[in-house]
């Protein structure tokens, strides 16, 4: 390896412990990390700020202005009375349709946007029905790095293979909604089976919960109505972005542009809501994976990888798999994907010509982050929301409920891919 390459790789680990860790925050430890390839000329600027994949940037800054206006018209809370009523205040069957709840959304919009919109309705409603909401935090947790697995939007990962691979939106939910399906409902049954016993609710409770009429929770009904048309218009050219020619990233920003214009949003009220900190925490990323896609060490990981495979592709997928699944439980699944990318991309220009490969990293980098609580960042944010409500989520916690999810999901991601790529 060269000077530059070790420069790199130091840079790189020391800058991964840190966010993994997380005793500083990810942003910038990612930024110095970015800047520190620059300063010391394992990268040039130039060199480096082409690194910067803004397709991803602009996609997430264009759902993130979506979410935030829908959420200001009372939308979400208006689904959480209605799932209270579908569910008739049974806890069990309450969190069952939350969780389906936050898997839809999380399919729609980021899951770690929609954890934000979700868990303080959560809250809301198990101080009513006086519960603990630590089941109900989890639950929809695990449901929306479930549901986020499903589409292109749904989860950072995802975001990035698309870009990566150039998949587009109907691609992801061809090759990755059946599994997704499968594992949910599965998901479902091992939440039933955990929860069944410890969630028990006095009629008295049920009944004042009840009580909330549906209307209270529309703040304003005008924009709600223009806001869901407006994203229902993006989601479609979503699906259809091939034949109008246009990247996923510019159908976000022009959603979102319009729905500024109809709704006579002043931009700069619309855009304080956009979460800069996580779209400079990508801008860092980029920056330190290609100093170590630059100075050789990823293709130096793929070469070994192909090696121990014998140049398999089936044996290569699924270890890729299990692989991306641990490490995800390990550190945030999104440094992990941008780190592993660039390894796929070896492999498929080394022969292994399978699509099943990317569907094989993102199933393992969304759905592994249900192991631990600090695989996914929607797992962090949900955990420092139960926190300053005075809910603690113990890293044992998480990973003995956790621990069931992962291995039931990979294992179910495993024979899919096999039969539907491999065999």
């Amino acid at each position: 390896m060269t000077t530059d390459a070790w420069i790199a790789a130091a840079i790189f680990v020391v800058a991964y412990a840190l966010i993994a860790i997380d005793r500083w925050d990810r942003t910038l430890v990612a930024l110095l990390g970015a800047m520190l390839v620059i300063v010391t000329g394992v990268l040039g600027q130039l060199e480096a700020f082409r690194a910067i994949d803004l397709n991803v940037i602009f996609l997430l800054a264009g759902m993130m202005v979506l979410a935030s206006v829908i959420a200001k018209t009372g939308f979400f809370e208006l689904v959480a009375i209605r799932s209270v009523r579908l569910s008739r205040g049974e806890p069990v069957r309450l969190m069952l349709i939350l969780a389906t709840v936050t898997a839809v959304l999380s399919a729609l919009l980021d899951n770690v946007t929609t954890v934000v919109l979700i868990a303080p309705i959560i809250l809301s409603v198990a101080r009513r029905l006086d519960v603990s909401p630590l089941p109900y935090l989890l639950a929809s947790v695990f449901a929306s790095n479930i549901g986020g697995t499903a589409t292109l939007i749904g989860d950072p990962p995802n975001i990035l293979i698309g870009s990566a691979a150039g998949l587009g939106f109907m691609e992801f939910v061809w090759n990755l909604t059946p599994v997704v399906v499968i594992v949910f409902i599965v998901f479902a049954g091992i939440m039933w089976l955990l929860f069944r016993h410890e969630l028990k609710v006095p009629d008295e409770r049920k009944e004042f919960v009840l009580e909330r009429a549906e209307g209270t929770a529309v703040k304003d009904r005008p924009l709600l109505v223009k806001s869901l048309v407006i994203a229902a218009v993006t989601i479609v050219a979503f699906i259809f972005h091939g034949p109008l020619g246009l990247e996923p990233a510019t159908i976000a920003l022009l959603g979102a542009t319009v729905l500024m214009l109809v709704a006579r949003l002043e931009p700069r009220e619309a855009l304080h809501e956009v979460e800069w900190s996580t779209l400079f925490f990508f801008v860092g990323l980029f920056i330190l994976v290609e100093g170590i896609v630059a100075t050789g060490t990823v293709a130096r990981f793929a070469d070994a990888l192909a090696e121990a495979t014998a140049g398999n592709v089936t044996v290569a997928t699924i270890a890729l798999l299990w692989f991306s699944a641990g490490a995800s439980a390990v550190v945030d699944n999104i440094p992990y994907t941008a780190t592993a990318i660039p390894v796929v991309h070896r492999l498929t220009q080394g022969g292994m010509n399978n699509d099943a490969l990317w569907w094989a990293l993102s199933l393992g980098a969304c759905l592994g982050g249900n192991l631990t609580i600090i695989g996914a960042s929607a797992n962090v944010v949900v955990a420092n929301m139960a926190a300053r409500a005075g809910y603690r989520i113990s890293f044992a916690q998480f990973f003995k409920y956790g621990a069931a999810v992962f291995l039931s999901s990979i294992a179910i991601s495993s024979v899919y891919l096999w039969v539907r790529y491999l065999a």
